[in-house]
């Protein structure tokens, strides 16, 4: 496989291309996902811990572990403030190895098209959502399960003779994962593919559309797309004209270069980066996390639970398996504000703070929580949330709801916002945030663990908001 550095500058027009392509909205696809969901044997039941097929809470330290050393753990972390001046215990995931997360492209009829699967996740809100061609862990594609092997894993493994039109590593969940990364990668090829039911192939323009809809786009999708060049040039028509030049074009009329971006970032590790230690996952009784039959939760019944479920399903490697997912106890928010500085629309980015991150701090957008962990009036409570909660309708750019990936979390779900500031807010922007073109952050995204995978897949939503002049479909908003 090689890298196919040259094919940048013309990809950005052939994806643009794509995510122009006429398209009858998002009925096909949909249909198409409830067809092999219809089609499909699943099954997810919750039960307590001693039910969990293979797992068990390790004597030593009480983490929850699988009997094969393989997959992963629910260990413990004790997190501090650099200053000191907070400190708190939580449960964590802990993942060392690597998944793969790939799509494979392919022009057809002269357009570039990318070969998505009807995926079925445990944690998934409908079961089955629109996923990579490949989203597999090594203990996957290894066959650790002694199950079957990945479809189409070659194309990202080894010498296939693909071109890799991007290829890098990304984080996710920082408050939920402990250095996790995977790596998002985009595979071309010219040859025909023979393609399982379980799998077709999209336009950008029909993922766009999809996207408008709650819960079908899963997460790994979100990512890998974000990390391709925007789909953006001068010879689409699109809906937003002002995100579609901030977004496409160098920034050059940016509000900071390049190298005050770097080193805002670089500032704000040395500044924020907390402490992380390992901890065993029984000691985080002690801050009121508490374990029965069936779950652990945080005694105040905010943050998250960590539950049991047991799987069948009939489309996977393996038929039918037991693991431990962690549910978030509400749904999220994660919000970029825009405003448009000289003739340069710009977006509020935040240096976001997580136990997760491996750098400390990343790049997350305006607002990233769970509103009803912060009620009005508790410390803590995130800088522009209220602002954002009280958006008028015609400064809202974008709403959805979106799914975390399911395959860790339960029913995980976010929602999604992309508005304009009131123009009569102040310029100036709270400690810890800074206006960034929207060119900027795609830059950004270029390297590895910069760019936090919420602001990644609000990313993918302002091409959504660019591209959403075709026919529109019921079940969302853009």
């Amino acid at each position: 496989m090689t890298l196919d550095l040259h094919a940048r500058p013309d990809l950005a027009a052939r994806l643009a291309t794509s995510a122009g392509a006429p398209t009858d909205g998002a009925r096909n696809a949909l249909n198409w996902l409830r067809e092999r969901r219809r089609n499909g044997t699943f099954r997810v039941t919750p039960v307590p811990f001693d039910r969990l097929d293979g797992w068990s809470f390790r004597a030593e330290d009480g983490d929850l572990v699988h009997r094969s050393g393989r997959f992963f753990t629910v260990e413990g972390a004790e997190v501090t403030t650099p200053d000191g001046s907070a400190r708190w215990l939580q449960p964590i995931i802990r993942q060392d190895d690597v998944a793969v997360l790939g799509i494979l492209a392919r022009e057809i009829d002269g357009v570039l098209h990318f070969l998505m699967q009807a995926k079925m996740e445990p944690g998934n809100i409908g079961l089955v959502q629109l996923s990579p061609t490949v989203q597999s862990t090594p203990s996957n594609y290894s066959r650790a399960h002694q199950g079957k092997t990945s479809r189409y894993v070659e194309y990202f493994l080894g010498d296939h003779p693909g071109r890799a039109l991007v290829d890098i590593l990304q984080s996710e969940q920082g408050s939920w994962f402990r250095g996790k990364r995977n790596r998002n990668v985009v595979v071309e090829v010219d040859e025909p593919v023979d393609v399982h039911e379980d799998f077709r192939w999209f336009t950008l323009a029909e993922i766009l559309d999809l996207l408008r809809h709650p819960d079908v786009v899963n997460m790994d999708t979100r990512t890998v797309l974000s990390c391709l060049p925007p789909a953006v040039d001068g010879s689409v028509s699109v809906r937003h004209p002002a995100l579609a030049r901030s977004l496409g074009f160098p920034g050059h009329e940016a509000r900071h270069d390049t190298a005050e971006v770097h080193r805002w970032l670089g500032e704000r590790r040395e500044l924020q980066s907390l402490s992380v230690e390992r901890i065993p996952l029984a000691a985080t009784a002690a801050a009121g996390w508490v374990r029965d039959e069936s779950q652990i939760g945080h005694v105040s019944g905010r943050w998250f639970r960590i539950i049991g479920v047991d799987v069948a399903a009939d489309s996977r490697e393996v038929g039918a398996w037991s693991q431990p997912l962690l549910a978030p106890c509400d749904v999220g928010l994660v919000a970029l504000v825009t405003r448009r500085i000289g003739d340069t629309l710009h977006l509020l980015v935040k240096a976001d703070v997580r136990p997760g991150y491996r750098a400390g701090v990343e790049v997350g957008p305006t607002v990233q929580c769970t509103p009803s962990n912060f009620p009005p009036g508790t410390p803590g409570r995130p800088d522009y949330l209220d602002a954002v909660l009280a958006t008028p309708p015609e400064r809202v750019l974008h709403e959805s709801r979106q799914s975390e990936e399911g395959g860790r979390f339960y029913h995980a779900t976010t929602r999604h916002l992309v508005v304009e500031q009131d123009p009569s807010a102040p310029l100036e922007p709270a400690p810890g945030y800074l206006w960034l073109t929207a060119h900027q952050l795609a830059e950004l995204v270029t390297t590895s663990c910069q760019v936090n995978i919420e602001a990644r897949s609000l990313l993918l939503t302002l091409l959504a908001v660019i591209h959403s002049d075709r026919t529109r479909t019921s079940g969302g908003a853009a």
